[in-house]
């Protein structure tokens, strides 16, 4: 099983995602365990404060060690291997290829469970989300992980603890439905991107399935997919 526990102030943004669809398929089949933390908990004096002005001046509101650290530390005092992901903007870009790493998985061993490496992944994830304006420098010496998800900021880090999480758990052998469904995917192989495909009607408003797809014949097929899958820019 493999865990992750969300620090965050506001859980309720969290939770419903976490529980419908396929991490909830996850959760239920014992493969993937979801915690939630309130930051809040954790906060200073009588109002549970979290944040504070910055050193030097500037506008808007840092998050305080003391909370974070309170916060991290409670949860690694019952699991001193978990590791900490920090999603922040001067992380390292998520890829495809690093959501296998995290997730245990490769592609020579057809996605199931690589044994060798997955011995050097976490088996439970500590995802700590930021607000505000951001965060006191000092909270990256307890961080494992930065991770970005690319060059835009966003208000928290809620949703990118949800993509991270969501990355990495379809591709726990058992969660998806399909054995292949991860391995021909976008992104399953570098920058590739998936081949089109086509369900029922043949026709829909003048729009034709490629007749290729529905010849039955497989070798014919599988060059077809392999002519129209494209490489990302």
């Amino acid at each position: 099983m493999m865990k992750f526990t969300v620090i965050t102030l506001f859980p309720e943004a969290v939770e419903p995602y976490l529980r419908a669809s396929m991490m909830w398929k996850a959760t239920e089949k014992g493969l993937a365990e979801f915690n939630f933390v309130n930051l809040r908990d954790f906060g200073l004096g009588p109002h549970k404060s979290v944040d504070d002005t910055p050193y030097g001046g500037g506008d808007g509101m840092l998050l305080r060690c003391e909370p974070v650290f309170d916060a991290i530390e409670s949860v690694k005092s019952r699991d001193t291997e978990a590791k900490v992901i920090l999603p922040t903007p001067v992380g390292e870009i998520w890829t495809q290829e690093k959501a296998r790493e995290f997730a245990g998985v490769s592609l020579t061993s057809g996605l199931e469970t690589d044994s060798a490496f997955s011995n050097q992944i976490a088996a439970h994830y500590i995802i700590l989300c930021p607000h505000y304006e951001g965060y006191d420098e000092r909270i990256l010496s307890i961080v494992d992980y930065k991770i970005s998800l690319g060059k835009f900021v966003l208000t928290g880090g809620e949703l990118p603890a949800l993509t991270i999480i969501d990355s990495i758990v379809r591709l726990i052998p058992g969660v998806l439905g399909g054995e292949q469904s991860a391995e021909i995917e976008s992104f399953s192989n570098g920058d590739n991107l998936e081949y089109p495909q086509y369900t029922k009607p043949y026709d829909f408003r003048g729009m034709k399935v490629p007749d290729i797809l529905l010849s039955g014949n497989h070798g014919e097929i599988d060059k077809w997919r392999a002519e129209h899958s494209t490489k990302a820019e």
